[in-house]
């Protein structure tokens, strides 16, 4: 999928429709030309409705939709026949799906499973026909109830990539490297940063026949929370993943970083979750050591060991496979405590 294809937020302006009016007829026939109120109710208008498509994995085709809008109810008619009800405009969207509205941010939803359907504006009732009011001291009401106005206003719809494991990382960490290994995504890799543009999602295929899904989240850089770089458009993917895996290389540009250079940059990226959303620190979380081959064996297990002194670590090589079946072991680990 290319790049400008993965579509995550989109602004739409929606308008629930109005119900329909109520008939104030008042019935003639041959027998009786004065056989007094038949008025039918009007209809119900229609509704605007977000609806989850598991089949769906970004809001690309909404790219273009700037309005929606339901139909109005029909008006009631004579023989107390009702008005037809208003069709529904129903917007469809990936799981993982947040409705606001955008004038306010107030949350209408969120869609989080197959066929579930959010109301976001409902429509209008149907008056009431005049055949409502008849009473023993009004036996011939020659009005009825007009219909209930419908909604109208901007919504902002967001998509929050559904993941059981996000990976966390500045650019060039090896992110991309270690999905395309561990799953059966193929994204863009190259040596330079941002390569990747759009969260990837994987499915890893663990012991008997089970699984988990990995994302591939951008690269933060420091300052992403105040919307430096990319990382900022992207950090609220983050939001729904069970657990974090903090990538942090362990050879740079000037050779193989010290123990307190990697805990430095772990640290820093900490600092940008924090200062998106301090609840992202709650996660569980680990640190991969990555880019293992570029370093000596020696001073590579020295290292790992001092930077498991203080955090929850583990070493790997994507291109050499080292301890990749030991990472899914523990990310599994803590999917399920």
């Amino acid at each position: 999928m290319a790049e400008e294809q993965f579509i995550d937020y989109v602004k739409i302006f929606g308008r629930s429709g109005n119900g329909g009016a109520g008939s104030a007829h008042l019935a003639h026939t041959a027998r009786n030309p004065k056989a007094g109120p038949d008025g039918g109710d009007g209809g119900k208008g229609g509704s605007v409705i977000v609806r989850g498509n598991r089949n769906l994995w970004t809001l690309l085709h909404l790219r273009y939709t700037k309005h929606v809008f339901a139909e109005n109810g029909g008006n009631g008619q004579k023989n107390q026949c009702f008005g037809k009800n208003g069709e529904d405009a129903i917007i469809e969207v990936p799981l993982g799906t947040i409705i606001k509205l955008a004038e306010t941010d107030e949350l209408l939803g969120e869609v989080l499973e197959d066929g579930q359907e959010v109301v976001v504006m409902k429509g209008g009732r149907g008056g009431l026909g005049n055949v409502h009011f008849k009473s023993a001291t009004m036996q011939t009401p020659r009005f009825a109830q007009p219909g209930e106005l419908g909604t109208e206003g901007w919504l902002t719809i967001e998509l929050k990539v559904l993941a059981d494991v996000g990976l966390v990382g500045f650019p060039n960490a090896g992110k991309s490297t270690l999905i395309s290994q561990l799953s059966n995504a193929k994204p863009k890799i190259a040596n330079y940063p941002f390569t990747t543009l759009k969260p990837n999602l994987g499915m890893v295929a663990y012991r008997d026949f089970q699984s988990f899904v990995i994302a591939d989240i951008p690269g933060i850089i420091e300052g992403a929370s105040e919307g430096k770089g990319i990382g900022l458009r992207f950090l609220r993917h983050i939001e729904r993943n069970s657990v974090l895996l903090f990538m942090v290389p362990i050879a740079g540009e000037e050779g193989t970083r010290t123990a307190e250079e990697i805990i430095k940059e772990f640290k820093i990226l900490q600092h940008e979750l924090e200062a998106y959303n301090p609840e992202l620190l709650d996660k569980r979380y680990l640190v991969a050591i990555t880019k293992c081959d570029l370093a000596p064996a020696d001073e590579m297990k020295a290292i790992t060991q001092e930077v498991a002194k203080k955090l929850p670590t583990i070493s790997i090589s994507s291109l050499t496979n080292f301890h990749l079946n030991e990472i899914k072991d523990k990310l599994w680990e803590l999917l399920n405590q």
